[in-house]
This record gives C-alpha cells, structure tokens and sequence, in this order.
C-alpha cells in the first residue's frame, strides 16, 4: 500500500429479475491494494433515487449522497442506487404494469445491490454494512436477514418503525393536530377524522371498500396513496403486514447498530422508534443503539434549514461517524 489512490465516483449497473439497475460506488481515498468497509445505501418511500432526492415532488434533501460523504470521510466506501421507478432505473420490468411489484421485488433488487457492493474489488467481506434511511429502514432489516455473508453493522436512519397503514394514521393524525393547534379547524372536526381515518384503514385492511366521505381535502390526499390507489395496492399490502419489531428480533446477535430519532421528526416522532430500538437490543446488537437527535427533522437536517441543505445536522453526523468508528480508517 506505498500509493495513495484518491477519492473517486464509480457508475456501476447491476440485473436484477430482467431490470437493469444504476447506482454509484463512492470510493473514498485509500491505500493502493487496501480493501474497505463497504456500506449499501438505501433510499426512503416513493420515486427517491441514489441520492435520496425525488426530483418530481421537487424534494431535494440529498440525503443518501450526504450519508456517502460522511462514510467515505471515515474510510468507508459506499453504494447507492435508483430503485424502481426512480432515477435512470426506471421502471424496468414493471413499467408497463406498475401493480404488479410488490415488497419482494425491492428486497430482492436491494440484494442484487448488496452483492454488487461485495464484488467490487476495493470492498472488505468481512466489513459489510446497510444503512437505510426511513423506509429504507425497513428495507435494511429485512435485507440483514437475508443476504450472506450477513451485514457486520446496521444503521437505521430515521426508520419507519411501525406496519406502513400505523405510520400513514399516525401522520394523518399529527397532521389533524396541528391544523387544530392553529386554529383552522375545531376539535370535534379533527376528532371525527380521526375516527374516519382508522375506519378507512381498517376496511382496507379487511380487504373491503374504503370510504372517505366526509374526511378533509387534505387528509384525502395523504390516504390516497396508500388507500385508494390500485397500482399501489399490492406493494401496501405487502408491505403494512411486516411489523418492524418482529423484524428486528431476527438480526443477528452481535451485529452493530444505529438508530436515530429526531425531535422534530413529523413522519417518525422519537416515541414510535425506541419500542423498535428495544427489540434489537433484546436481539443481542451492539453499538451505539439508539440515539435521539435533538432539533433534526426527517430529511436529517435541522429544524428550519432548506430541505436542499448541502450538510447534514451535525447531531446526524456524530450518530454516524460513532457507528462507523469500528470500521474507519486514515486517510493516506
């Protein structure tokens, strides 16, 4: 390792069932001949490419590209990637029929990533890492499960914490709290709502018709997606029956983990993640666990800073070079 070979970006392309899927290997500067601690990056819900960004809603965060900085300032290289319906992947073989993907076809398409990251000629096998940020949370549970070799340390970055249909009602009902809170509706009309909103979920659930009569404009258009959309109906399915809990009780004693809530987290307030927190404590993990992060919001930046803020919360920051501590190296 006499020479320093210095940071770079690498396009990568990986198959998976007949989908060709784009992603960038971020290689930070190392020794010639050194081989790394490799982390996969996985984005949150909906259309979010390699970078965590969903260009469409005009929702820029950066996320995932920021989380690739602060791995490769420790010596870590990472692999980020568009998943379907996002980015130069596309829709690949789901593009004509959107209904058809369902969860499995994004876990399996986040596996052919894992190994993608494994075969490439600077990565340590025995020093492979998941971080996903908010669904991607989830992804990264059910992907610790599955792949081999199994992931050393696991970071989940805002996680959804909770079955996907609790998450969405729990966003719905802050949301009627806060319209209350600034006086443009009254109590008993966000109470109602409320009770709309689980019996809307409910039938949903028990596979009956679902009916939002009478509930807020608003409050529609945050259940549609997840309610009332046929094309997305299988992947909600499939996803809302997976209880994160029940997930995390499988991950591998001794895996080294990260967990971060923020305080000013509306899509995953800091409450719902720490019953997640403590089932991957009694699984056996390690690391530094669970940690709050005072003043972040979802997009891991700090309250009130522009959603395309070019650096994360320094709170984030430090939660991550904590974890990735282990598996970090100096710079040549």
């Amino acid at each position: 390792m006499s020479d320093a070979v210095g940071a770079a970006d690498r396009d990568v392309c990986f198959d998976v069932d007949g989908t060709a899927t784009y992603g960038t290997v971020h290689i930070p500067a190392h020794g010639a001949g050194q081989r790394l601690a490799a982390a996969l990056l996985l984005a949150g819900s909906g259309p979010t490419d390699r970078n965590g960004d969903v260009p469409c809603l005009n929702v820029n965060p950066r996320t995932l590209r920021l989380i690739a900085g602060v791995l490769g300032a420790q010596g870590i290289m990472s692999l980020r990637f568009d998943k379907y319906f996002s980015g130069q992947t596309g829709g690949g073989a789901y593009a004509k029929d959107p209904a058809k993907i369902d969860l499995d076809a994004y876990i399996r398409q986040a596996i052919a990533g894992y190994d993608a990251l494994r075969a490439q000629p600077e990565a340590r096998e025995e020093a492979l890492l998941i971080a996903g940020h908010s669904e991607g949370g989830l992804y990264a549970l059910l992907l610790a499960r599955s792949v081999r070799p199994r992931p050393a340390g696991v970071a989940l970055i805002q996680p959804q914490a909770d079955r996907l249909l609790s998450s969405i009602e729990l966003q719905a009902t802050e949301q009627l709290n806060a319209v209350v809170a600034a006086g443009q509706h009254e109590p008993a009309v966000a109470a109602r709502n409320a009770e709309g909103i689980k019996r809307a979920i409910g039938d949903f659930r028990a596979g009956r018709l679902v009916n939002v009569t009478g509930l807020l404009p608003e409050i529609v258009r945050l259940l549609a997606p997840g309610l009332l959309s046929a094309t997305n109906e299988r992947y909600v399915r499939a996803d809302d029956a997976v209880r994160p809990t029940a997930v995390a009780a499988g991950i591998a004693p001794g895996t080294r983990v990260l967990v971060t809530a923020g305080t000013m987290d509306i899509n995953v307030p800091v409450p719902t993640i720490r019953p997640l927190a403590d089932a991957l404590v009694k699984a056996g993990t390690t690391g530094p666990g669970l940690r709050v992060l005072e003043g972040v919001d979802h997009f891991l930046h700090e309250a009130g800073e522009e959603r395309s803020g070019s650096s994360l919360a320094p709170a984030v920051v430090a939660a991550l070079t904590e974890w990735a501590g282990p598996y970090a190296v100096a710079r040549p």
